[in-house]
C-alpha cells in the first residue's frame, strides 16, 4: 500500500496504457448495449502535475507531454483526452479516461485499496450515478465484482509490482476473471524491467487454459538493467475485432513520440494463445 501513482503519472507506462485502453473502450461502444467497466487499482482518478509528487521525477514530461499536442494519427485520440482531462496541469488517469467514454446506461466501478487515494477517488466522483467507488483488495474484487449483469464489459488490472510475487499473482487473477466472465475483455499492465520475468509470466498465461491472449509492448531500451523500467506491456485478453492491427498501428507511433533512439527500443505485439 506504499505504492502511490502521483511519482509516476503520465509517464511512459501511462501512455502506452491508457492509449490501449481508449481504443479498447472505443471498440466495446461500437455495440449499442451497455457495458461495464472494473478498474482495480484505480488510484486517485486524476493527478496534479505541479505537486512535489510529480515534479520531484518529472515523469510526465518524457512522457504524456510528448503526445498532447498531437491532432491527428492513431494517437490522437487519447491526446484529445488528455487535453480535455486538464493536461498540463493535471493528468487524467484511466478512472477518469473511462468516465469521459461512457455512455448513458454504461458504468464504471473504480477499486482503490490506498485510504488517501480511495477517499479522493470518492470525492472525485461523489455525485456520478454512473460510477462506483470500492475500497477492497483489488484481487477480491476480481472475484467479488465480476461478471458484470450487462454481460458485456472490461476489467482493467493494473498492480503496482512492487512486492515479489506480483506476475503470479497477476496470471492467477486473469484466470480467475476469465473463468467467471468468458465474455469480458481482460487488461492487465505489467512492467518490463529484463526479459526473465516477462517470458515466465508469458508462460503461465500459455499453459493456463485461457485463450485468446494478446502481447502489446513497448521497450525504451534493451531490458537488461532491472533496477530501471525499460518499457512495459498490456496484456489484452479476448481483443474486439481489429483491435491487434490497431495496436501494432498505435505503437509504432508512440515509440516514434517516446523513444529517444536507445539501443534495444522497440514494440512487439504478440500472440500468448490462440483463440
Amino acid at each position: 500500500m506504499n505504492y502511490r501513482h502521483a511519482f509516476h503519472a503520465g509517464n511512459h507506462a501511462d501512455c502506452l496504457k491508457h492509449v490501449l485502453l481508449v481504443a479498447l473502450l472505443r471498440a466495446l461502444a461500437r455495440k449499442a448495449t451497455p457495458f461495464a467497466v472494473l478498474d482495480t487499482h484505480a488510484g486517485r482518478g486524476a493527478y496534479d502535475l505541479a505537486a512535489s509528487e510529480a515534479t520531484r521525477t518529472g515523469e510526465a514530461l518524457r512522457g504524456a507531454a510528448r503526445l498532447a499536442g498531437i491532432t491527428e494519427g492513431p494517437l490522437a485520440d487519447y491526446a484529445a483526452l488528455l487535453r480535455e482531462g486538464g493536461f498540463p496541469a493535471h493528468y487524467p488517469g484511466s478512472p477518469v479516461l473511462v468516465r469521459a467514454l461512457l455512455r448513458p446506461g454504461d458504468r464504471l466501478v473504480a477499486n482503490e485499496l490506498h485510504p488517501e487515494d480511495h477517499a479522493a477517488l470518492r470525492a472525485l466522483f461523489a455525485r456520478d450515478p454512473q460510477v462506483a467507488v470500492h475500497r477492497r483488495d483489488a484481487y477480491e474484487a476480481l472475484g467479488a465484482l465480476t461478471p458484470f449483469p450487462e454481460k458485456r464489459g472490461l476489467v482493467l488490472i493494473d498492480p503496482p509490482f512492487e512486492e515479489d510475487g506480483e506476475f503470479d499473482r497477476l496470471a492467477a487473477g486473469i484466470r480467475r476473471v476469465n473463468h467467471r466472465f468468458r465474455a469480458g475483455i481482460l487488461a492487465a499492465w505489467y512492467p518490463v524491467k529484463h526479459r526473465a520475468p516477462v517470458r515466465a509470466f508469458h508462460a503461465a498465461l500459455a499453459e493456463s487454459g485461457v485463450r485468446d491472449i494478446l502481447d502489446c509492448a513497448l521497450f525504451l531500451r534493451e531490458p537488461t538493467d532491472p533496477q530501471r523500467l525499460n518499457g512495459s506491456g498490456l496484456i489484452v485478453v479476448n481483443p474486439p475485432f481489429g483491435f491487434e492491427d490497431a495496436a501494432r498501428t498505435i505503437l509504432a507511433a508512440l515509440l516514434e513520440r517516446l523513444g529517444d533512439g536507445e539501443a534495444g527500443q522497440g514494440v512487439a505485439v504478440t500472440r500468448v494463445a490462440e483463440e
